[in-house]
């Protein structure tokens, strides 16, 4: 079996092992060695190779795999409290997600991707590429984005939940195989959720998809993320429709605006400043009044929001309809149980899947 190095860092540090920690657990094993292992200096023993993929708990056959599903786009809140650690173990969870897309596509159809990437450079704003996209998922143009995740799902965006506790907003990537995915933290507020599915749509399609070459005045973090800003605010509450309704903005009147859009009172909030119809000492002034009043904390309203079914639809037609066991299903991917368990514990729902013959 042809041994890929780069897949023994995978596994340690999705584990969450330094070099100089796996070492010190592994007889005869030295950091030194190990580490010009990883860097494809120097080969193991198979006697060594064993006890290392053995003590990770992987299987001996992820080794030869080559998975790369770049994560480009991961956002996290509180950035300063997140370790290099932490944030390696997350970042190979996603890896690990995007290639269970890859690896039952090879059984399963996943929906089609039917919306259309935009290059920016072309002229395109954000703004126009939001009001596009609604018109292409048959949205109009007065009307709140209410069953998002079905809506995006059915034109081809695999989307996943994971509970965590890394206080990450939400990550978008193209898996190695093509197939772009959103992953989305379960714990937080639906009104969060929605910007944030909105603000990763806009990665997708102007970021992600499409092999867009973005120009180094562009290709910085800060202004991808103000792009998609802008696009998730004009998808979820369009600028046209919804001006009129924000001038002269009381605390008061959020509450059925935030019924209406689905969105966040704060989003609201914003979005008069950014539309202009609020001056800025205006915006500031709601900002200390909703903070001073708890309402950064808890807003008070929950607004409805649908699951995501297709990820968890493509495990179940594995098990029900091509009769895989999960220990036949982390055999057959060259994973763990444990991995298995942890992504793709069964959902209801009924996503539109069909078995290839």
């Amino acid at each position: 079996m042809s041994i890929n190095h780069r897949q023994l860092t995978f596994a340690r540090e999705f584990r969450g092992y330094t070099q100089t920690e796996l070492a010190s657990r592994i007889d005869g094993l030295s950091q030194s060695n190990l580490s010009k292992f990883e860097k494809g200096v120097e080969a193991l023993s198979e006697d060594l190779t064993d006890k290392i993929i053995d003590f990770l708990n992987f299987p001996k056959s992820f080794l030869s795999k080559r998975i790369s599903n770049v994560v480009e786009n991961a956002h996290y809140r509180k950035k300063s409290t997140i370790t290099k650690k932490l944030k390696n173990e997350f970042e190979y969870s996603i890896k690990l997600i995007g290639y269970l897309v890859d690896s039952m596509a090879e059984s399963i159809q996943w929906p089609e991707f039917t919306l259309k990437t935009f290059d920016l450079e072309k002229g395109y704003s954000p703004e126009y590429v939001a009001q596009h996209t609604r018109k292409l998922l048959g949205l109009k143009p007065d009307e709140p984005v209410r069953n998002i995740f079905h809506l995006l799902e059915k034109n081809g965006i695999i989307i996943v939940e994971i509970p965590s506790d890394m206080k990450f907003d939400a990550v978008s990537i193209q898996t190695d195989d093509g197939f772009p995915v959103i992953i989305l933290n379960k714990y937080f507020p639906n009104d969060r959720k929605r910007f944030n599915l909105a603000h990763e749509l806009g990665h997708l399609l102007f970021h992600v998809l499409g092999n867009v070459t973005i120009p180094e005045s562009r290709n910085l973090a800060k202004v991808k993320e103000s792009e998609a800003n802008r696009f998730a605010a004009e998808f979820l509450m369009p600028g046209d429709i919804i001006k009129n309704s924000l001038r002269g903005l009381k605390l008061s009147y959020l509450s059925e605006l935030k019924r209406y859009w689905l969105t966040s009172m704060s989003s609201i909030i914003r979005r008069a400043r950014d539309l202009k119809v609020m001056p800025e000492d205006r915006y500031k002034y709601l900002n200390m009044e909703f903070s001073r009043r708890g309402l950064k904390r808890n807003e008070g309203v929950n607004v409805f929001i649908d699951e995501p079914v297709t990820f968890y639809k493509g495990y179940e037609l594995h098990k029900t309809e091509l009769d895989y066991s999960d220990e036949e299903l982390a055999d057959a991917f060259c994973l763990p149980m444990d991995v298995i368990k942890t992504f793709c514990d069964t959902k209801s729902g009924n996503g539109r899947l069909r078995v290839l013959v």
